[in-house]
């Protein structure tokens, strides 16, 4: 196993948080404009509209406005909202909502993420991000004061393949090749890292990277992907974005 020269990070969940719960400032939004909705509503409505709308429209299609324009619609359908008034508003509510989940008014940095960037860049190990998300985490990312030199940054929307494609993978270390010639990555000099066992764990290693499953205890491991019935058997698991730095000097 070569030394890791590249660590790339799913992004949600991973080094980043919603500052409140997603429901709970959906429905913050949603209230002067339709009236208060049940947060549990929104919160099972929801996870049906982006699970139906990532499937009828994979990799943001159509882009991230219209994209999020269709989620927020039937989230607030199905949790009850009057079909007149959303129509009204939906306009408002729209950016207001992409607004607040493109900076920290929306999200929140785990206290051990922008430290091991930092760390991983002092001891000369490039940092990347490798996620399903769209474009606007290129701002959220800048506004909680994340370095500005993490490379390469491929989001789904921009590179229209989303995890676990190992197409994905690939992408970053061509884009990585092509901005630092003089240090040519092989699939076996990269790590990932993130949250999901199949999008990040397996999908990474299907595309050759070493990569580790993030499972965080506690309150700020509640938000984290289990999926029902998944094995673990032979995942390699850390509960700590510092365990990386162990790994980085193993191999």
């Amino acid at each position: 196993m070569g030394r890791i020269h590249l660590v790339t990070f799913d992004v949600l969940h991973t080094i980043i948080s919603p500052r409140q719960l997603i429901h709970v400032q959906y429905a913050e939004v949603f209230k002067p404009y339709v009236g208060p909705l049940e947060p549990d509503a929104i919160k099972a409505s929801f996870k049906t509209a982006l699970k139906a709308v990532q499937k009828e429209l994979p990799a943001y299609q159509h882009g991230a406005p219209l994209w999020w324009s269709e989620v927020i619609k039937r989230t607030a359908l199905g949790a009850g909202a009057d079909p007149r008034k959303l129509s009204a508003s939906l306009d408002e509510i729209v950016p207001t909502l992409l607004q607040r989940f493109s900076s920290k008014e929306g999200y929140r940095a785990f206290q051990d993420a922008i430290p091991i960037v930092k760390r991983l860049h002092e001891a000369g190990v490039q940092v990347g991000i490798i996620s399903n998300g769209d474009t606007r985490f290129r701002q959220a990312l800048e506004d909680l004061g994340f370095p500005e030199d993490m490379s390469p940054i491929a989001l789904s929307e921009e590179v229209a393949i989303e995890k676990p494609s190992p197409a994905i993978f690939e992408w970053a270390i061509q884009r990585h090749n092509t901005l630092y010639p003089a240090d040519k990555l092989a699939p076996e000099n990269c790590l990932h890292v993130g949250d999901e066992l199949t999008c990040d764990f397996h999908g990474a290693k299907a595309a050759g990277f070493e990569a580790r499953l993030l499972r965080r205890p506690g309150a700020d491991g509640e938000q984290e992907h289990k999926e029902p019935g998944e094995d673990l058997t032979s995942v390699d698991v850390i509960h700590s974005l510092d365990d990386i730095l162990d790994i980085v000097a193993s191999k």
